[in-house]
């Protein structure tokens, strides 16, 4: 592989098409999310009874501390679930 410099790794860049929209909207999306996980996951260590509730009924434990239940957020804490026990 030849090795290229900067100016001409943004040439090459700049020949490629733009990322999908929804790309783009999910990279700008996935800071936040990421935090309102950790979030969950931090106050469910921290919180037995938050914990228990959870584990108990998800969707209803995080629409009644104020999350959007979504089904992404509902399979990312499911699979952090584990490593909260």
């Amino acid at each position: 592989m030849q090795p290229y410099d900067e100016e001409r790794l943004g040439e090459l860049l700049g020949l490629l098409p733009p990322a999908p929209a929804g790309w783009v909207r999910a990279a700008q999306e996935l800071p936040a999310a990421r935090a309102g996980l950790d979030e969950i996951v931090e106050r469910a260590r921290a919180d037995a009874e938050f914990r228990a509730r959870l584990v108990a009924d998800l969707e209803a434990a995080l629409a009644l501390a104020g999350y959007e239940p979504s089904s992404e957020l509902l399979d990312a804490v499911r699979a952090r679930l584990p490593e909260l026990g």
